[in-house]
């Protein structure tokens, strides 16, 4: 596995441990539904987040949380809706980015809520 994916993965348990210290539930971690891959599925009280992961552990100049495409955006949704629908969950549903860049051994982490809205 390259060095990048390993930083990817290690990033996605960064980003399930800071949700669980954040009174989050984890469902789901890597849920697929046909081509579309949705990082973590948590929830708190009556609210799903559908929490897509960005790590770098580099600083570019371009926000990390804007790499993140219209078609991206649109898998997260196609794969959140049958999420919902197979586990007939009433809930209400977010979608949120969590951003983790690595400087050194530090590690900064950001947490945007209602990153964006399905279109």
């Amino acid at each position: 596995m390259g060095k990048h994916n390993e930083f990817g993965k290690e990033g996605e348990q960064i980003a399930v441990d800071f949700l669980i210290k954040n009174g989050y539930h984890i469902l789901c971690k890597n849920y697929r539904y046909l081509k579309a891959e949705i990082d973590i599925i948590a929830q708190n009280n009556d609210t799903l987040a559908i929490v897509e992961v960005r790590s770098r552990s580099t600083d570019f100049i371009e926000n990390i949380a804007e790499t993140i495409t219209r078609k991206k955006i649109s898998l997260l949704t196609m794969g959140a809706d049958h999420y919902v629908t197979e586990k007939d969950l009433d809930v209400e549903v977010r979608f949120d980015v969590i951003t983790i860049l690595k400087n050194k051994k530090v590690f900064k982490i950001e947490h945007l809520k209602d990153a964006f809205y399905h279109f």
